[in-house]
């Protein structure tokens, strides 16, 4: 697994500080959606190693940051180049789209 594990504590320092554009998946253990997603946020982990970090954050562990970033609904993917929003999606979505999003935020 090439994922971070996020928390408020370390949200700062592996995302916002991030030399390399980083996405995170906001998710819940009670979320059905977002264990479908899981799989898919594992093979672009695996896909784009070296080029784009991904993170998970558990958001009833993650409250703040959660909070910050206004996540109302779960899985919400959040992508992040130079500390700043590039992109986010809600809900499930496709290996293809999010590669393809990824891609984008690579050129």
């Amino acid at each position: 697994m090439s994922e971070v594990t996020l928390t408020d504590a370390n949200f700062e320092t592996e995302v916002l500080q991030s030399k390399e554009p980083v996405l995170v998946d906001f998710w819940a253990t009670w979320c059905g959606p977002c264990k479908m997603l899981a799989p898919v946020v594992e093979e672009l982990a695996n896909d784009y190693a070296g080029k784009v970090k991904v993170c998970k954050l558990d958001v009833d562990q993650g409250m703040n940051a959660a909070s910050k970033y206004q996540i109302s609904s779960v899985p919400t993917l959040i992508a992040f180049k130079d500390g700043q929003i590039a992109f986010q999606t809600v809900g499930l979505q496709s290996k293809e789209a999010l590669a393809a999003k990824l891609d984008d935020l690579l050129k």
